[in-house]
């Protein structure tokens, strides 16, 4: 069933996480994004081919989304120690390599679940991203089939435009005009 999120709270969540990369002993949560942007997106799985094209892509450019006040947190169903694992193997073997941002392990699948990108009977989540303003609100949400990778480029752009205020028509680019 699909869900809509844009225009309400953003589901709660607390997730084992990346964030210390070493003792894998701290949790992201919702809350700690509290009043920054947040670009949060869902991938299937760690090790495999298309999403670490997205990730580190991302991880790039974190510093322009940075620029943006905003922060950038990745979610799969995998383990904290899945997502350690590929983050310490290099990049020349199909690996991470490191990140500037934490990625989330959802084992209960219940945030998957929450943002209504879970596939239920395969356990792994669609390619979701949402934007999630400073209050808390989704303001953004896209889900994907999981053969497609995101774009950066207009991650960054809806979310420079998310964050004019203004009506912003199509194919609007930073430092053009509102309607």
């Amino acid at each position: 069933m699909a869900t809509r999120l844009v225009g309400l709270p953003a589901p709660d969540f607390e997730l084992a996480s990346t964030k210390n990369l070493e003792n894998l002993d701290e949790n992201v949560k919702l809350s700690d994004y509290k009043g920054k942007w947040l670009v949060m997106f869902f991938y299937p799985l760690d090790f495999t081919f298309v999403c670490p094209t997205e990730i580190t892509a991302l991880s790039d450019r974190y510093e322009e989304f940075a620029d943006q006040d905003a922060d950038i947190l990745g979610i799969s169903t995998d383990s904290k120690f899945s997502h350690r694992a590929w983050i310490n193997t290099p990049r020349s073997e199909n690996g991470l390599g490191e990140i500037k941002y934490p990625l989330g392990a959802d084992t209960t699948h219940k945030v998957s679940r929450d943002y209504g990108v879970l596939i239920e009977d395969e356990g792994v989540a669609l390619r979701g991203l949402f934007i999630i303003d400073p209050e808390g609100v989704v303001r953004y949400q896209v889900v994907t089939d999981n053969n497609i990778g995101r774009s950066v480029d207009e991650t960054l752009r809806v979310l420079s435009a998310l964050q004019t205020g203004g009506l912003c028509p199509a194919n609007w680019k930073p430092g053009q005009k509102t309607l």
